[in-house]
């Protein structure tokens, strides 16, 4: 193992570990998004229904959220750099299995299997990054971090969109080798081993009862659109997800050696910086997931077509990410986060504007203003989340930090795609009669299963199915706009009350 780093001995190769790092990042951030415009694709190949859709892009974050916390803790205690790799051979093992799907099943269970390794990758790149780089640099190299996440997510869809067109599905998987490959290759060289000194003996109780708690939360969350969000077992996976939780908190303030020290979310630095990233991607994964839909099958775009017209986020990312790092010091981290997340509610209250016939012009401007406020979010919030704890826990540090991303991106994806299946189901209640009830369903479960009905009708008929579907869908998306922009304006405003706008000058290390 690596010497320890320390603020007066920085390791000489940082800057190369730093790239080594995001580009393990990149594996993560591309996977997040690129999905989505394979996503008519995958359900005309593989007879998926719309909730099949749901779960081959949130199996990965259950699973991802379930197993995050252990991941984080495990890096701390027997090594990140074996932490790291032992993610990345799952994540291309499972990225490989998934280009092989048969079935909308099988790629489930597989995506899955990459949300495993992904809960290995994603603390590690932060906690080694945390212990590697000095106090006086580690701002900046977040920074960076941060920016390769964001441009990630909107670099996916055009990626996606091109391999969907010049090829098909399973590309948006394979393209993952390369990149998990050279990460593997150069970390080898490049990133120092670290851990915890104190060598904490493994939580397995902390393990189970988070692993069931946010398994339990998420799954409830992606199936109540399907079941009724007052179905009994939909009831039953809230209250055992309330139960196991409740019982983990109460396990952590007990055990010698606890997992995560939930004393941390006293810290008023952790805790409302946290809740504002999970409030920015909550926002941001929920978006992009009914866009994409929007851009294709309303609008008429192509997949990568649609994938370039989701690059003005990159242009917000770019210009609000240097900026919130000059403005966090001029005027502190909870004005710049705060006005982040108001950016935000304006870009969703914009889109909740948005008509069939709207064109592309108002989806460039809100897609560049959610950009710049995710922009302004996550660098300085990263930032208070990481600078909050001690470096011998930036594993489970950065595990929190990466849970509270997927945790809103699991639950944007599921609660905002909740409201635009309802809404879209409503809208077509009436259009439907008279239909043979197969295909009335077919048309009644989503967008894309409205214009396939509708072109196997033909005619005059055919033509008023697919005008009501295009319209239920855009009746929904605006619904879920607007709860996306509520809930981000909430944010903002317990984030300017909650939020210090510095940190402390220094920092007491939780009992």
């Amino acid at each position: 193992m690596s010497p320890a780093v320390s603020d007066t001995t920085p390791d000489p190769r940082r800057w190369w570990t730093l790239v080594v790092l995001c580009f393990s990042l990149l594996v993560i951030a591309l996977d997040n998004t690129i999905l989505n415009v394979a996503l008519p694709t995958l359900q005309r190949d593989l007879d998926a229904s719309a909730s099949d859709l749901q779960w081959i892009v949130d199996s990965y974050m259950l699973v991802f959220a379930a197993v995050l916390l252990t991941a984080g803790a495990l890096g701390d205690r027997f090594g990140r750099k074996k932490a790291l790799t032992f993610g990345l051979v799952v994540f291309g093992l499972g990225s490989g299995l998934s280009a092989l799907a048969e079935s909308s099943e099988m790629l489930i269970a597989t995506r899955a299997l990459m949300g495993v390794g992904g809960a290995f990758i994603m603390p590690s790149t932060l906690s080694i990054l945390t212990a590697v780089f000095p106090a006086n640099e580690r701002a900046k190299a977040i920074g960076i971090w941060a920016a390769v996440s964001g441009l990630g997510i909107v670099i996916g869809p055009v990626t996606g969109g091109w391999l969907v067109e010049h090829g098909d599905w399973s590309l948006v998987f394979l393209v993952n080798l390369p990149f998990v490959a050279a990460a593997l290759l150069s970390g080898r060289w490049l990133v120092p081993e670290s851990k915890d000194p104190s060598k904490p003996r493994l939580d397995a109780g902390g393990f189970a009862l988070s692993s069931l708690g946010l398994g339990a939360l998420v799954w409830g969350v992606i199936e109540a659109p399907a079941r009724g969000w007052t179905d009994g077992v939909i009831l039953g996976a809230f209250t055992l997800a309330a139960v196991a939780l409740a019982a983990f908190i109460a396990w952590e303030l007990r055990v010698r050696q606890p997992m995560l020290d939930v004393r941390l979310f006293l810290n008023r630095r952790f805790s409302a910086a946290s809740g504002a990233i999970t409030v920015a991607f909550f926002s941001l994964f929920g978006t992009i997931f009914f866009l994409t839909q929007y851009l294709q099958s309303v609008l008429g775009y192509g997949a990568f077509d649609s994938g370039v017209r989701v690059m003005p986020v990159a242009a917000g990312l770019i210009l609000g990410g240097p900026l919130s790092a000059k403005l966090s010091e001029r005027i502190g981290t909870k004005r710049v986060v705060g006005a982040g997340l108001a950016f935000v509610a304006v870009g969703l209250t914009m889109l909740s504007g948005a008509e069939v016939d709207s064109g592309y012009g108002l989806v460039a401007a809100v897609l560049l203003v959610l950009g710049l406020g995710m922009g302004l979010i996550m660098a300085p919030a990263t930032e208070s989340v990481m600078g909050s704890l001690p470096i011998a826990k930036a594993s489970v540090g950065s595990a929190v930090n990466d849970a509270t991303r997927t945790m809103g991106g699991a639950l944007g994806v599921a609660v905002l795609g909740s409201l635009l299946s309802s809404g879209y189901r409503a809208g077509m209640d009436g259009v439907t009669q008279g239909l043979p009830s197969g295909v009335a369903e077919m048309a009644n479960q989503s967008l894309a299963g409205g214009l396939a009905v509708a072109h196997r009708i033909g005619g005059g008929t055919g033509g008023h199915v697919s005008d009501a579907a295009q319209q239920a869908f855009v009746d929904g998306m605006q619904t879920a706009a607007l709860a996306g922009a509520a809930i981000a304006a909430l944010g903002a405003v317990i984030t300017l009350v909650a939020l210090p706008a510095r940190a402390p000058v220094a920092q007491p290390v939780p009992a």
